[in-house]
């Protein structure tokens, strides 16, 4: 084994003019799973027959879509909420179907959705177990990506029940070791040749190769970089990661080689030993790399970042891997973050998904849905194509909703951009019901190109909202009030907004879709009916 790695004038350089150096954090792109730029539409078993799901529901309802022309308007997508599997694994551990509900087995019921020209979705969570208590993918992330991929899931809904955060402290860090896979020919830099960030600190101790170990690396607020790790070649390496042992309690660490993370995972740990490794398979290059190692987790949203971000890369990856194997065209997989938006997924979800809910659970209840509407909104900056707010499931068609209030939950969905997921039994759908939820106007609005969540542009007892879109700028008055509202609007106030950013030339033409509105000049109005919305399109 070579020691610390490097000649004793590269490391007099590195200590002389890298003390202060601290790698950056690379920026996380955004997650593209390549499946499509505008809002998901399709159907949701969740809203209407929660844990009630059986392979020929799932069956008839796509069946439905396929025959009512929901199919047709753009739903496309059938999505299995919870409850579709076994309390138990398969004996290679997999996930499988409920025994007896999914007696034929989820790639059976997959082949069957597909032969109508619809998508199958299924869900999980984020945790040890889902929300009803059953299998969840914490921990076997890569296993169960692997097995819906292989089922040919093409939406993957991942809730947030029974989710353990991941620790915010890190491992005190003595050193390295690389090795190529294979070989017993290693180095080890020890962690002296590392460059310190932040709070990051060497400590003394005898116990320790070196003398010294680093402390300090907890919760995103320090970092050890090593940037002279030298390889002979390309290829897979063992990098070990060497720590003193202190405290019993869950510790996380990301060992970043040359820019790409690597997570570790350091169990609570009884000190029969004074020292511990933990390994993980890198990739390297020729040459010298950079390794640096940071716990990232300064709170919870930290935390959540990362889980639904490492479910993210192996959905990818599974994929790829499952195309290549069958050597079949890649099947991917649309992803929903269900997170109810307590850790502001707004901020992070570009880079772990397509989608991310905003809110808790909806309910068919016009203040609940209003209250959701209200929270989604604000958010409109945060989306763009292929990236969604996302305020849940549509309750069109369930409880006591009213004629207006399904039409206007319908049309504030479409305008916010949200993604389109009928919850109701479509196989008693009335057709005051399948009007609304198959309006091609409104739809259109939702699914332009231009994926511009709308903007409220004005608040009050009748809120006003505005979404740029290719042939000019969607309006929507929406009455919040249970009384009619006369409506009067100056469309001038567009011009100068810097997100709507509306160009009227000297002749402005109206489109009604919802309701009646009238212009003059440049001032629109509208009497709105209770609970009810007026949505026009200008040019």
């Amino acid at each position: 084994m070579k020691r610390n790695g490097m000649c004793p004038i590269c490391f007099l350089k590195n200590a002389l003019f890298g003390a202060k150096t601290v790698a950056p954090v690379p920026e996380v792109p955004e997650y593209d799973s390549v499946s499509r730029r505008t809002p998901l539409m399709g159907w949701s078993s969740w809203n209407t027959f929660r844990g009630n799901i059986t392979e020929d529901l799932i069956y008839e309802t796509a069946k439905a879509m396929a025959d009512k022309g929901l199919k047709d308007a753009g739903y496309v997508y059938v999505n299995i909420d919870d409850c579709w599997h076994s309390n138990n694994r398969d004996e290679n551990g997999d996930l499988i179907g409920d025994y007896i509900a999914f007696a034929s087995g989820i790639p059976a019921l997959t082949k069957k959705v597909n032969d109508l020209g619809l998508k199958l979705g299924i869900y999980s969570s984020n945790g040890t177990l889902t929300c009803e208590d059953l299998p969840a993918s914490l921990g076997r992330e890569d296993q169960d990506a692997y097995t819906i991929a292989k089922w040919g899931i093409e939406y993957f809904k991942y809730d947030f029940c029974h989710n353990i955060p991941l620790p915010v402290y890190a491992p005190l860090v003595y050193g390295i070791t690389v090795a190529p896979f294979g070989t017993k020919d290693s180095t080890f830099y020890n962690c002296s040749n590392g460059i310190l960030g932040g709070l990051a600190r060497f400590m003394k101790d005898s116990h320790v190769e070196g003398g010294r170990y680093v402390s300090g690396l907890d919760g995103g607020k320090g970092s050890l970089t090593f940037n002279n790790v030298f390889v002979e070649e390309d290829g897979k390496y063992a990098l070990t990661v060497n720590v003193r042992k202190k405290g019993q309690y869950e510790k996380y660490l990301i060992a970043e080689v040359n820019g790409v993370p690597y997570e570790i995972e350091i169990p609570s740990q009884k000190h029969y030993n004074w020292t511990a490794r933990f390994q993980v398979a890198v990739d390297m290059k020729k040459g010298y790399n950079t390794v640096k190692l940071y716990n990232p987790v300064g709170n919870k949203i930290d935390s959540a970042t990362l889980l639904y971000r490492r479910m993210a890369k192996a959905l990818k990856t599974a994929t790829k891997r499952v195309a290549s194997e069958s050597g079949t065209e890649e099947k991917p997989i649309l992803f929903s973050i269900c997170e109810w938006g307590f850790r502001k997924p707004w901020l992070w979800g570009k880079t772990a998904g397509n989608m991310w809910r905003t809110t808790p659970d909806i309910r068919p209840w016009w203040p609940w849905i209003k209250i959701i509407y209200e929270r989604n909104v604000r958010l409109y900056r945060h989306a763009n194509a292929g990236h969604y707010n996302d305020p849940d499931m549509l309750e069109v068609g369930n409880g006591n909703l009213t004629y207006n209030q399904n039409l206007s939950h319908f049309t504030l969905w479409c305008f916010m951009n949200a993604p389109l997921v009928l919850g109701n039994d479509l196989r008693k759908m009335p057709d005051s019901v399948k009007d609304i939820v198959t309006n091609p106007d409104l739809i259109a609005i939702n699914q332009d190109s231009k994926c511009m969540q709308a903007k409220r542009v004005r608040k009050g007892s009748v809120d006003i909202l505005a979404k740029p879109v290719e042939d000019g700028t969607a309006i929507c008055f929406f009455n919040k009030t249970a009384l009619k509202q006369k409506v009067n609007f100056n469309l001038e106030t567009l011009v100068g907004d810097n997100y709507v950013n509306a160009k009227f030339g000297d002749e402005i033409t109206l489109k009604n879709i919802v309701g009646e509105a009238t212009i003059k000049g440049k001032k629109v109005s509208a009497t709105v009916p209770k609970d009810g919305v007026v949505a026009f399109i200008v040019k």
